[in-house]
Parts: structure tokens; sequence; C-alpha cells
């Protein structure tokens, strides 16, 4: 579906429409080091990895602006990314690593308010819970803290309280999948099953981006038209698909689209051509599996 006529306030210097919730300090945990799983990650082959290579470059030589993607196949193991060494903007993409800082304070206990926080920050992208849910987990200084203790390197958390300006590769954001969905993981089954369960119940009108490669859909987009792109339009989506039994999960990001409408296109596409590309192979979970 199509979101149109919206912008993405990036920062709130005054929180409106949530009150303050109970601060949470990440736990001062041991690093985990790699998400765990029941198959041998690796590369995706070097054949299979040139060709999408090449049908992405197609793809992208007559489209504005810039993206990169990366996918991870769970069944498989099979691992891709794409022009992914510049960062990107993350808008309100943002929300899940914030989710995912704030969970791993929680434990599994979240009170009436916190679950009314973070269900709006993700089902309707809600900035105003946004805002306090980041300064609940400690702002810049402690979003950095949570993601570098569980791996994530290359995402760094806007200034001051603008979260929105959050900057990431979209590697990085599918390692953030990860640690909200495994079950090796730093999150208890509990927390695990709500972060799915909000993501695979986003507003209708949200519900653009990687679901566009089909199956059962678990996702967050960001849209934002940035001003120091001449406003120009980041669009981002990143997810964890279930599609023809392989438990997949992805993350597409891109920048300079002249609007919303053709950024959101150029995400889907490449969405559907990595996910076609990925799931080549017999599949070995169902989709009822996978979720």
């Amino acid at each position: 579906m199509r979101v149109r006529g919206i912008s993405l306030v990036v920062a709130l210097l005054a929180v409106a429409g949530c009150a303050n919730p109970s601060t949470v300090v990440p736990p001062q945990a041991a690093s985990f080091g790699q998400p765990g799983g029941v198959v041998v990650e690796s590369a995706l082959p070097v054949a299979a990895q040139r060709a999408l290579d090449r049908t992405l470059d197609r793809y992208l030589r007559d489209r504005p602006g810039r993206a990169a993607l990366a996918v991870y196949d769970r069944t498989t193991g099979a691992r891709y990314s794409y022009r992914e060494r510049t960062p990107f903007v993350l808008a309100s993409v943002a929300k899940v690593d914030i989710l995912l800082a704030f969970l791993l304070g929680k434990q599994g206990e979240l009170s009436a308010y916190e679950r009314t926080l973070t269900s709006k920050m993700i089902r309707e992208s809600d900035n105003d819970c946004a805002h306090e849910l980041y300064l609940t987990v400690g702002g810049q200084k402690g979003l950095t803290r949570a993601l570098r203790r569980l791996g994530v390197e290359h995402t760094w958390p806007g200034p001051g309280l603008y979260w929105g300006t959050t900057r990431s590769r979209p590697s990085d954001q599918v390692r953030v999948l990860e640690w909200l969905t495994d079950p090796e993981g730093p999150l208890p089954a509990s927390d695990r099953r709500y972060a799915l369960k909000l993501m695979s119940s986003v507003e209708p009108s949200q519900a653009w981006g990687v679901s566009a490669a089909g199956g059962d859909v678990a996702l967050k987009n960001g849209w934002l038209p940035v001003d120091a792109h001449d406003g120009l339009w980041t669009i981002n989506s990143v997810g964890r698909l279930g599609v023809d039994g392989h438990d997949l999960l992805i993350a597409v990001l891109s920048e300079r689209s002249p609007t919303m409408e053709t950024g959101i296109a150029t995400v889907e596409r490449l969405a559907e051509l990595a996910v076609e590309e990925l799931t080549r192979s017999q599949a070995t979970f169902t989709a009822a599996q996978v979720f």
C-alpha cells in the first residue's frame, strides 16, 4: 500500500500525547557474538551473488537516487549484501533499533503503558512515543551502547534528540532483526513474540516495502524528505518474511528519490529481486513453521 503526503518529524523537542515512562537502562550484559541458529551461515554462492549483483545493477541503472540491501536466509544460512558501504539515514526504521534496546532493558516485564508506547511506535509509527522511548534507553549514548554490545558496529544513532537521523547499513539492520527474533539471543521468548506481533500488524497504509516480496510479513518502514538532500526522499523498509519455506530477514535502504512513490517502487522491486534469487532452492520450512 502507498502512504501519500506524509513527512516524518525526526526529533520532537516537546512530548505531546505520551507521558513519561519509567526509566529503563539496558543491562550491562555480556556481549552476544553471533546470533544462534541450526544452519551454517555462509555467503551466497559466488555465481548466484554475481548474477544478483548484475540484476540489481540493471534495475538501478535507470532509477534515481541510491539504494542498498542485505538479506539473511535463516533456512539455508545464506547471506547477501549489495552496495552498502556508505550508510543511510534510517528515518522511522530507527524505531526498530529503539525497540530492541528498550526490550533488552525490560526482559519481558513491560507495563501496560510501555506496551502502549511500543505498540504506537511500531504499528502507527508514532514519533512522540519513539521520542520518549529513545530518551528512556539513554538517547544517542544509550542506544549506541546497546547496539555495540550486540555487535551492531556500523549504526550511528542521531545526535541529541534526532533519533530519525540515525545512520546505518542494511546488514546492521538485518542484525537488529536477528536479535529481535533469535531463540538463542538476549530477549526472552515473550519479547520476541511481542516484537513480531507489532511488526506483523502495522497500519495498512504503512504495509508497503519488503512486503512486495510476498509471504508472511513482519516489517517496519521509514520515509523522510531530507533537507540535506534538497528535500529528496529517503525510503527504507526492513522486515522478516516467510516465503516458499524460507525464513528471511531483509533490509532495503534508499535515498534521494524525487517522490515518496518513486522511492517505494524502488525499494519494493529490490526486495522482490533479492527474494526471488534466495528462494530458488527447494524449501525446507513451511510458512507456518517460520512464523
